[in-house]
Parts: C-alpha cells; sequence; structure tokens
C-alpha cells in the first residue's frame, strides 16, 4: 500500500480512495454552572501502525490512558443527548448496545500524531489579562486552589480561573441589564430581563476580545448555538492543522450585546509524544468491539418473550418491537456518515490531554439528530493497559482535584447525612487519597441525595508531577 500524499496534506488518506466527507467538530462548549461530555474511547484489537518503523514506534512511552478517558468538565456537543456517564452513541448500560457501520470508504489518515497537554501554572497576568477583555475591575487574588476576580458574594461579576494547567477559567455576570426601579419586582439573571438574540455577526464581534485573551483568537466559531435570549459562540482550535474536539472555548452574549458568560481554558497546549495511528476502518472495529463488549449482558440468549394478547385484542403494527426473554433489546445501529482524523480530549495520569482520535459523526436515523462519537487513534501497542480496580468497603471515588503548593482540595459525591473526612499516603510518584465517609448517628431517618462535596488535605510537599490516585478506583483523578 502506497504511503505517498502530498507535503501540506496532514490528515488526507494514505492511498488514493474516496474517503467519507470530512465533517467539522461539532460546537461544543462548557457553560458556567456545569455540564459533562462523555467520548467512547476504549482501545483494543491490533492495529497496523504498529509495523511502520517511524521513530515514535522507538521512542514513544506507553499512554496511561486513565479507564474512563472522560472529564467532569468535558464540553459536550451541542447534539449529544446521550444521559451522563453515557458516551454519545455508546450503549447505555440500561439499553441494548449500539453497532456502528460506515455509510461508505473511510480515510486511512496520518502514520502518526502527536499528544498535547497544557503544563505549569497560570500567572497573575494572564488571569488580569482575560479579566480586563470581560470588563471586570480589580486584581486577581487567590482563593483556594483558584484565581478570582470580581464579586463572589452578591450581584455582579465573577471569574475564577484555577492555577494549575489547562487553567480551565468559568465566568458568570448577575448583574441586570437594565437597573431596577424603585418598588418594582426586577428579574436578576446574567440573561438580563429578556429581548432578541443578537445576530451571530454581533455575537462574533463581542467575543473577539475574550477570546483573543484566552488565547483562542484563530480557532474556527461557530455561533449558531442559543441559550434562551443568549446567543453562544463556540471557539474550537486547531492544533498542529488538526479540528479538537472537547478543548472549546464557550463565550455567552446576552440581547445587549455584552457577554454574560463563558468558560474555557487559559494554558497554552505543548506538543508531546508521537505516536503510530491507526486508520478509521480499524478504530472503528475497535469501537465496535468496545461497545460489543460492554452490551454482552444485552444479547438475546433465550429467544424472543412476547405477552399474550388478551381475548379479542389485536397487536397494533405499532407496538414495539419483540423483547428477547432476558429483559434486553436487541442491538442498535448507527450510521457513520463522517470521519476526520484529529485531537480529542481524555485523562492521561489524571491530566487533560489532547489525544489523537477519530472523530465520527454519526446518525441513528435519517434525519435525525447528529452525535459525534470519538475513538483514541493511538495503535493499541502503544497504549498502557490499567490493573484491574478495588473498591475498599466505606471509601468515597474522588472525582477530581485541585492543588496549589501543599494544599489539596477533593472533590468526591456524598450524602447529606453523613460526614467525610480525607486524608493522603504519599509517595515519590503518587499521592493516594482515602475519603472516609462517618455517618450522622443523630439523623436517624435521612432522604437519599447526593452533593457533590469537596475536603482539604495538607501534604507533607507540594503535590508538584506526583500523579493524584484516588484509593476507593485505584485510578487516577483527573485535575479539576
Amino acid at each position: 500500500m502506497s504511503t505517498e500524499r502530498p507535503d501540506n496534506d496532514v490528515t488526507g488518506p494514505r492511498r488514493r480512495r474516496p474517503p467519507l466527507a470530512v465533517a467539522s467538530v461539532a460546537a461544543a462548549v462548557l457553560l458556567a454552572g456545569g455540564g459533562g461530555a462523555y467520548w467512547a474511547s476504549t482501545a483494543s484489537g491490533d492495529g497496523g501502525a504498529a509495523d511502520s518503523g517511524t521513530a515514535a514506534k522507538k521512542s514513544a512511552p506507553l499512554l496511561a490512558l486513565d479507564a474512563s478517558a472522560d472529564g467532569p468538565d468535558s464540553p459536550s456537543s451541542a447534539s449529544d443527548s446521550a444521559p451522563p456517564g453515557i458516551a454519545p452513541g455508546e450503549p447505555d448500560p440500561g439499553g441494548p448496545p449500539v453497532v456502528y457501520r460506515a455509510a461508505g470508504e473511510l480515510p486511512d489518515g496520518p502514520d502518526e500524531a502527536a499528544v498535547h497537554e497544557a503544563k505549569g501554572a497560570v500567572a497573575s497576568a494572564e488571569v488580569a489579562r482575560l479579566a480586563k477583555a470581560l470588563g471586570i475591575p480589580g486584581s486577581p487574588r487567590t482563593e483556594g486552589t483558584s484565581w478570582v476576580v470580581g464579586d463572589d458574594d452578591g450581584p455582579g461579576a465573577l471569574l475564577k480561573v484555577t492555577k494549575q494547567a489547562p487553567g480551565t477559567w468559568t465566568f458568570a455576570r448577575t448583574t441586570p441589564s437594565k437597573p431596577c426601579e424603585p418598588g418594582k419586582m426586577c428579574a436578576n439573571d446574567a440573561l438580563g430581563s429578556g429581548g432578541d438574540p443578537v445576530s451571530e455577526k454581533a455575537a462574533k464581534a463581542a467575543a473577539a476580545p475574550v477570546l483573543k485573551a484566552a488565547g483562542q483568537d484563530d480557532a474556527a466559531l461557530n455561533a449558531g448555538q442559543l441559550m434562551g435570549d443568549a446567543r453562544v459562540v463556540n471557539a474550537d482550535p486547531k492544533i498542529d492543522g488538526l479540528p479538537t474536539y472537547g478543548w472549546s472555548t464557550g463565550v455567552q452574549v446576552g440581547p445587549d450585546g455584552k457577554v454574560t458568560g463563558g468558560s474555557g481554558h487559559l494554558k497554552a497546549l505543548e506538543k508531546g509524544a508521537v505516536y503510530p495511528a491507526v486508520g478509521a476502518d480499524e478504530a472503528l472495529k475497535q469501537l465496535n468491539e468496545a461497545s460489543r463488549g460492554k452490551g454482552d449482558a444485552d444479547r438475546d440468549i433465550g429467544g424472543c418473550a412476547t405477552p399474550v394478547p388478551l381475548e379479542g385484542e389485536q397487536k397494533s403494527p405499532s407496538d414495539p418491537q419483540c423483547v428477547p426473554s432476558n429483559g434486553k433489546r436487541a442491538p442498535v445501529t448507527q450510521t457513520v456518515e463522517d470521519a476526520v482524523f484529529g485531537l480529542a480530549l481524555h485523562y492521561v495520569d489524571g491530566r487533560q490531554t489532547l489525544v489523537p482520535s477519530w472523530l465520527f459523526t454519526v446518525r441513528q436515523a435519517p434525519g435525525g439528530p447528529e452525535n459525534t462519537v470519538t475513538q483514541v487513534a493511538v495503535d493499541p501497542k502503544f497504549i498502557e493497559k490499567p490493573d484491574a480496580p478495588t473498591t475498599p468497603s466505606g471509601d468515597r471515588k474522588v472525582t477530581s482535584y485541585g492543588a496549589d503548593g501543599r494544599t489539596l482540595e477533593v472533590t468526591f459525591w456524598g450524602g447529606v447525612c453523613s460526614t467525610y473526612t480525607a486524608n493522603a499516603k504519599e509517595s515519590a510518584g503518587q499521592v493516594r487519597i482515602t475519603v472516609t465517609e462517618k455517618p450522622q448517628e443523630e439523623k436517624k431517618a435521612c432522604i437519599m441525595i447526593a452533593k457533590e462535596l469537596t475536603r482539604t488535605v495538607t501534604l507533607e510537599k507540594p503535590l508538584g508531577d506526583r500523579t493524584v490516585i484516588d484509593a476507593a478506583s485505584g485510578g487516577a483523578v483527573p485535575r479539576g
């Protein structure tokens, strides 16, 4: 198979055959107040690129992808409709498995590509530059593991930036767009008192200074998303000529043309190790293997059980399809309409990293909504296999952390009728966090409500480059 391609064709196919149309990455935004996105990212099977004899094969370290490879603060596509914790297009554990079928021939992509990661600490001057672009007066101040500018107690505007890379920032403005007249009840929210959304052109112009301050002034923009009367400008950067998925900057513009909210990453990405890459055909095969493995329990092993109609009752043609006797549904087929080689956000050793990936645009039915599903494109031989996790009784899984010197803030989910403590066991390369729960004996009757909690641990030494490990799962904890 010929490997020749034009010098300026970074993502073109290795051999001359008609690839699927290359789709632009779906617009994505992480809005202040939360949200999450999840990607199919399991790498399995054998890839052909491992025998390419490239320099990457000789020098690249094993890629330690975290088990989930998804992040709690990862942005989601505007069209993604999967429930939290489920990859768009990936089988829901409570539903049928998914089988992906390509609508045509898939491209081969490049022979190799590099991972990219943001490193280091965010400087006060970087935060001040962004705050100025957002129109927030005042100087950055320290609150825990974050830089803060603005009013965090009452109406106003607030910018928060995590001090450590990738410098995740969120901004929200809560001052009403019009003064409230005495004696009248007024709306007091970030989007003002209502109005028509501004045009896409006006929204992009309003977002331009913010994007420039965030280092995203050359990113591809999409201003088609609306949130009530606010228009959202999504900026998706290209890195080394490749589109990205999961690294969006989102800026909300109100009907008065002012920026009312947004989020993104402030630290620039740095190029890391180069890895051999697999083609889209192989990546799709791996995606289906992962989906099939998660859907094994859903297979019909006992025929199809249908209810017996009551006397005189006729089965309607619109009745649901036959449900297998094991209570699970048959696999659902989704069509892969587009494929593009790019970089998708995953967690590597607990750090947010853009990893070479195939970005598949899938559709379950003709005319239905599109979803973007990503699959790691690194040759599986270069991906470290994680150890089987263990879950000690009484411990709570840590979902994220923030660090500033010796101060470590760990976040986890807990109940409202228990108290929680966190402690750390340190070694040269790791900090192992254990969160212990103690029920409150005085609360005999308790509602079953979970909430996100944070506890602070003081380390013996600054965290530095050490990996934070969750004792409950044995896996690396992502930086929040």
